[in-house]
């Protein structure tokens, strides 16, 4: 696993950013719209890909002219991050023809979004690359509080970022470096050349509208794939709109989160403010942290 992952320099007034959409199409403009204003008022340049406007079913595009947004940004010398419009599907099948040639070494830049942009951080940690900041996206950046907002200003200066507190689960303290996630994603890159190494991670999950049995049969794969028992702990955030279905025997999220995880013997934390349909604070791909599974607290080094 890369102890010390390739880092881009931090951001400065003035900088540029280029807005892509790798996965779903843009729907919500009001508040796109919103979440431009909010980076401009920060200092930094925007440069909207028109492409962006696309659609093809529930993607933002054809493959190719998703690929190529991307391409584009990572390989202009004047963009300094990269910023996505929204998740919903898509990212995975940009990285199907790549594979372990996305060139995120050769161009280090700030990638930030979540959900479905997941796919793009772990190929970028597979590379030994970070950068990737596990925050809101540009259609949810302007629902955030204050804090999270200047949370992520925080996390694209390089300026330190503070605790994040949680319900502990016990497990004691470890030390490792933070992988956040959605989880459906995540589990859907297991077994493929883009799965990245967990040895000594600390992983971040949060994940929405998946129902129990879902969030089991993923767990459930996590665990046979023999990959929890090398890292370190797991911090989970929010499972929103994961309630079981009425009148149809089932047991919540939290009983399953809790009936797949606790056994495995390392810090967990649950009921960290990330995730979809509230706070979302913003997590580096990457960082050195610390997760207390007795204080509930998750701490940057």
């Amino acid at each position: 696993m890369p102890l010390a992952l390739t880092l881009p320099p931090p951001l400065q007034v003035g900088d540029r950013l280029t807005v892509i959409a790798p996965s779903g199409p843009l729907q919500e403009k009001q508040r796109f719209q919103a979440g431009l204003e909010l980076w401009q008022q920060q200092g930094y340049q925007l440069k909207v890909d028109e492409r962006i406007y696309d659609q093809w079913g529930y993607l933002a595009g054809k493959d190719g002219d998703r690929r190529a947004q991307l391409l584009d940004a990572l390989q202009d010398p004047d963009c300094r991050g990269i910023l996505c419009v929204r998740g919903g599907y898509g990212t995975t099948r940009l990285l199907e023809p790549w594979i372990k040639d996305l060139p995120w070494q050769q161009h280090p830049k700030w990638l930030i979004g979540f959900s479905d942009i997941t796919g793009l951080f772990w190929s970028q940690f597979y590379q030994g690359v970070g950068g990737g900041i596990h925050a809101p996206l540009l259609t949810t950046l302007a629902q955030e509080p204050l804090w999270s907002r200047e949370r992520l200003w925080s996390a694209v200066r390089g300026e330190p970022l503070a605790p994040l507190q949680g319900q502990g689960w016990g497990g004691g303290r470890k030390q490792g470096i933070l992988l956040p996630g959605n989880l459906t994603v995540a589990t859907h890159l297991l077994g493929t050349p883009l799965q990245p190494p967990v040895e000594g991670v600390i992983l971040a999950w949060e994940d929405v509208a998946e129902m129990p049995y879902r969030v089991d049969r993923m767990l459930t794969q996590w665990r046979m794939s023999g990959l929890l028992s090398q890292v370190q702990g797991i911090a989970l955030g929010r499972f929103s709109q994961c309630e079981p279905p009425e009148g149809r025997p089932s047991l919540t999220v939290t009983e399953v989160l809790g009936d797949r995880l606790s056994d495995l013997g390392i810090p967990i934390i649950s009921e960290l403010p990330f995730g979809h349909d509230g706070e979302n604070g913003a997590l580096p791909v990457g960082a050195a942290v610390r997760l207390d599974g007795e204080r509930g607290r998750l701490e940057f080094i």
